[in-house]
């Protein structure tokens, strides 16, 4: 008996020791060896250690399996229905994610996990009061919370508050400032307050990871909307450079040229645009940016080619 027992931690420790190294299919072998012992089938902890891991593995089914396993066990740990929660959020069923986040809170109303995902997931079903409200409460909870504190600013910025979207965006970079996410959030935000300080924050989000296409492309646009297309195709440019399959970095480009009267350029970004996503064809049929574009011979031939 003693050695059973022995065995059993052994195994347990050896798949947590695989799973800090993130050797996932390795700790999965362990953690069912310590399964297999009657132990295994009673240890809570070593079940949500499963659930959690078949997750990460992408066998949601088993996951939700040992989840449940552990409410038979223990109908009020919270940990599994909010592992639930996750299952069903991350599949986009919101509406029960939301109903096993709520349950989890109602056994642990300090559960500051499951209160950021809930108002995640109201968020994601444009209930924004709710959303308001439990990041609230996970700040209450976890005051230094960044994405809680970020994902307001969002939903301020959203709704056109944009006071309450500045002072939760500003704690957000107090407690990360070299966030990129978090940098192109604050430029998208001061859009609408100062242009000028809005570029700086793009500029910002560009220099901590040139490889996010989205800080390129709108700080483009400001420029765009300025008129300073050379300066929008610089910049472009650039993020083309880094994010070569991105193909509305292409289409913009494409636009910009347009309207400097550089139509071979315009269309050949055209055509790269929509190689890398056949949506943009419908859309350069309509864009009146492409006007002069669409005199081309070459647009007309490539057209006829894809009709």
């Amino acid at each position: 008996m003693k050695d059973n027992r022995y065995l059993f931690e052994n195994y347990i420790n050896i798949g947590r020791d695989f799973v800090t190294k993130k050797e996932y299919v390795k700790a999965l072998k362990f953690y069912k060896k310590a399964y297999s012992f009657l132990e295994g089938k009673r240890d809570i902890e070593l079940i949500l250690d499963m659930a959690i891991l078949f997750d990460k593995l992408g066998y949601k089914e088993l996951s939700e399996e040992k989840y449940n396993e552990v409410i038979k066990l223990e109908k009020n740990d919270a940990r599994a229905y909010y592992g639930l929660g996750v299952l069903y959020d991350e599949d986009g069923f919101l509406e029960d994610a939301i109903d096993y986040y709520k349950k989890a809170i109602e056994l642990d109303n300090k559960y500051n996990r499951a209160y950021f995902y809930l108002a995640n997931a109201y968020d994601e079903i444009s209930d924004k009061q709710n959303a308001i409200n439990y990041y609230n409460k996970t700040l209450e909870l976890v005051p230094d919370d960044l994405w809680a504190n970020a994902n307001l600013g969002c939903i301020y910025e959203e709704l056109g508050e944009y006071q309450k979207a500045l002072n939760y965006m500003t704690k957000a970079l107090d407690i990360d400032s070299n966030n990129f996410r978090i940098l192109f959030n604050m430029g998208v935000l001061l859009k609408n307050i100062n242009q000028e300080e809005s570029k700086r924050y793009y500029e910002k989000s560009i220099d901590e990871n040139p490889y996010y296409p989205y800080s390129y492309l709108n700080l483009s646009i400001l420029y765009r909307e300025n008129n300073e297309f050379n300066k929008a195709i610089e910049i472009i440019t650039k993020g083309i450079e880094n994010n070569k399959d991105s193909s509305f970095l292409y289409y913009n480009r494409s636009c910009f040229y347009a309207n400097i009267g550089e139509l071979n350029k315009s269309f050949k970004d055209l055509v790269n645009s929509i190689e890398l996503n056949d949506m943009f064809f419908e859309y350069m049929i309509e864009d009146k940016e492409l006007e002069a574009v669409r005199s081309l011979q070459e647009y007309n031939e490539y057209l006829e080619s894809k009709l």
